[in-house]
């Protein structure tokens, strides 16, 4: 992974084999982020997204295996408690140019994937919510 700071954000690109969930984690810890807003492009592999249904409160994931380009990547970084929280949503496209989007839980980066973390000053809190059951930004 490279970060580098530009004016009040970060450029982060990770590199090949990287997990993006856990490069994105650390790198809010190496430049101690606590919280902010990202969004970002590249590709990945080996993807689990989720779908949330509401109703029954649980994600139902699906495994997309191989290489798929993101077409959309977004989300934000937060703490639950003294977890660093890292929730991105992307979309992604096959080499057929179908899409399919939801939650990102995991994948890996086959070649690179840009992002820019926009930090915040203060810290977004995260904390469960009995009706939902998710545990939603403490705002």
């Amino acid at each position: 992974m490279k970060i580098e700071k530009f004016d009040t954000s970060y450029v982060v690109r990770l590199e090949k084999g990287e997990d993006i969930i856990g490069a994105l984690k650390q790198a809010a810890a190496s430049r101690n982020i606590k919280s902010g807003f990202f969004f970002g492009l590249g590709v990945g592999q080996d993807l689990t997204l989720g779908y949330f249904d509401a109703v029954n409160k649980y994600y139902i994931k699906k495994t997309f295996d191989g290489e798929y380009e993101f077409s959309g990547f977004a989300g934000n970084i937060s703490k639950f408690g003294e977890e660093t929280i890292v929730h991105c949503h992307v979309t992604i496209t096959d080499r057929d140019f179908h899409a399919f989007g939801g939650h990102l839980f995991e994948g890996t980066v086959p070649a690179t994937c840009e992002i820019v973390i926009v930090p915040f000053a203060g810290g977004l809190k995260r904390r469960k919510d009995e009706t939902t059951g998710l545990n939603v930004l403490d705002i």
